[in-house]
């Protein structure tokens, strides 16, 4: 890893649970020296992108990075492109609809809606994703480049018993997501929550992000599956589109299928219930 790469990674270890952190705090997280977790700390403080806390002295996100933030934003509006699509998933869903975006090697919630239907409801508040353990982190993984692949294989951690924590068991969960179409996450980053999540695509053509539904796992049955899915399908679309990607053929067939595959499932499923 580079120096740059280095002093840049001290950034991603900030949070809103974790706003400031002190040098020896960094010093701990990173492993590091001090001379050199020090040396890099002063490097970003001097590019804007830290500064310190006068009264703590401990470091927090500097000017500089709301800058970059909104050119982002202003130049490529991922953000207000994905809005309106899940206001509309998640009223189709009934459920929280989210979508993330993949910086580097680390995949981050971009934006979020809650249907208000039901009272109990799955809450997005963490920082990243977890590539390995959530729907959408493994809809990423299935079409990133294979070095991503391995970054996340050095990431692997236990988050409850259901999570995949064998570069194996992550393979073939990963091969799954591409024979299918969907990445799907049985309480395997949060107990009691079940997620279903399909990738997005930039105009380079490269996977960017996910697009994703976490439901209260009691509430999961076959029928919602389907509509999930189904729905899904339709907002991976829209939101691909707006960022100025094309999803991949191969991918577009397989829901091209799938859709008349859910569609029959569906209509099955009405018509035994009827």
């Amino acid at each position: 890893m580079s120096t740059v790469c280095k002093a840049i990674d001290l950034l991603g270890w900030l949070s809103e649970q974790r706003a400031e952190i002190g040098l020896a705090e960094f010093q701990r997280l990173t492993g590091r020296d001090k001379a050199t977790t020090y040396r890099y700390l002063c490097a970003l403080e001097e590019s804007g992108l830290l500064e310190q806390n006068p009264d703590s002295r401990a470091y927090r996100m500097g000017p500089a990075v709301l800058r970059l933030a909104h050119v982002r934003e202003t130049t490529v509006p991922r953000r207000a492109g994905a809005e309106q699509v899940l206001m509309q998933l998640a009223d189709a869903t009934s459920e929280l609809a989210h979508a993330s975006i993949l910086q580097g090697s680390t995949l981050i919630p971009l934006a979020d809606h809650c249907s208000t239907r039901h009272s109990a409801r799955v809450v997005l508040s963490e920082p990243e994703l977890p590539l390995h353990a959530t729907a959408s982190g493994l809809a990423v993984l299935a079409y990133a480049d294979p070095a991503l692949v391995k970054m996340a294989e050095k990431k692997i951690k236990r988050y409850t018993d259901n999570t995949t924590i064998s570069k194996k068991a992550l393979h073939e969960k990963l091969q799954s997501v591409r024979d299918i179409g969907f990445g799907v996450a049985d309480q395997s980053y949060e107990e009691g929550v079940y997620g279903i999540g399909v990738p997005l695509f930039d105009p380079s053509n490269a996977v960017a992000g996910a697009v994703a539904v976490a439901s209260v796992a009691t509430r999961i049955n076959e029928q919602k599956i389907i509509a999930i899915k189904q729905e899904l399908i339709a907002a991976a679309r829209l939101i691909t589109h707006s960022w100025g990607g094309v999803v991949p053929d191969a991918l577009d067939h397989l829901w091209c299928s799938s859709s008349t595959s859910l569609s029959s499932e569906s209509n099955s499923l009405r018509e035994s219930m009827a």
